[in-house]
């Protein structure tokens, strides 16, 4: 199969957008529409995804969503669904473990296309993920948290920032291994981000945080891909629940946020 980053960046082309709509349906907050579907989680992602697609590069549903029966079959049915589409789809799990318990994580790359990694127990925990060729590796580096300095701003013996050093390690096993690694990293802070993407060039990024968040856009659009084109910024709240300020129906109000966030990053790019 071809690389990841390489589907992806083609994905970029075809529909000529970076967005990557975060697919994490809230049992609080999902409408009235799907409330009485055997599995809702299913059905407003399904409406979600038949809404956005075409402006979509990937979906990213995140794994805390759906750690329930009901929900791992709402996942298993959203992947294929949005795969069929020809949308890549990105497991925000932040997955890393040692030995057997990282390679029973990394079998979910069976069914989903990448995934968010935690590299703070290094390249052996991430393995089983970084081995999978096909396989697209976010590892977090410069999250969008308020608190993501707490660990990731600390200073290094040699004066790097951990967060520095995390982009410096991802560059040497992508380069050393099947070129599948990239990195989160937020929007929300927009000098860094600029600063790991001088750093490292060739590695795509996840940019969170320019939806709710209220993160720099233009940042995130200069700095999100990498020179082969592959990159994705990603808006869940801000897209999905549009509808919960407007007077149009959930989807509806979700293509509209889909297309105006395309729009808006397509200013820069």
């Amino acid at each position: 199969m071809t690389a990841f980053f390489d589907r992806l960046a083609d994905r970029i082309g075809t529909v000529e957008s970076v967005v990557s709509v975060g697919l994490d349906p809230d049992p609080e907050r999902l409408p009235d529409a799907v409330a009485d579907a055997d599995l809702p989680r299913w059905e407003f992602n399904r409406r979600i995804i038949d809404a956005t697609a075409d402006h979509a590069a990937a979906f990213k549903p995140n794994a805390a969503f759906y750690e329930d029966p009901d929900g791992w079959a709402a996942l298993q049915k959203t992947a294929e669904y949005a795969r069929e589409k020809g949308v890549p789809v990105l497991l925000d799990a932040k997955r890393a473990d040692i030995g057997n318990t990282s390679r029973q994580y990394a079998r979910v790359l069976d069914s989903v296309d990448a995934i968010t990694l935690n590299p703070f127990l290094g390249r052996d925990a991430l393995a089983p993920f970084l081995d999978r060729a096909d396989a697209g590796c976010f590892l977090l580096c410069r999250t969008s948290n308020p608190g993501g300095a707490d660990v990731q701003g600390l200073e290094l013996a040699d004066g790097d920032l951990v967060y520095e050093r995390v982009a410096d390690l991802a560059s040497e096993w992508n380069d050393g291994g099947h070129g599948n690694v990239g990195l989160v990293v937020g929007a929300t802070t927009p000098d860094e981000l600029r600063a790991v993407r001088e750093r490292v060039p060739d590695l795509p990024f996840l940019v969170p945080g320019v939806g709710a968040q209220g993160g720099d856009v233009e940042a995130a659009a200069t700095c999100a891909t990498a020179a082969n084109g592959a990159g994705l910024v990603n808006s869940t709240r801000g897209i999905i629940f549009a509808g919960e300020e407007s007077d149009r129906a959930f989807d509806e109000a979700a293509a509209e946020a889909a297309r105006d966030l395309k729009a808006r990053l397509n200013q820069y790019r």
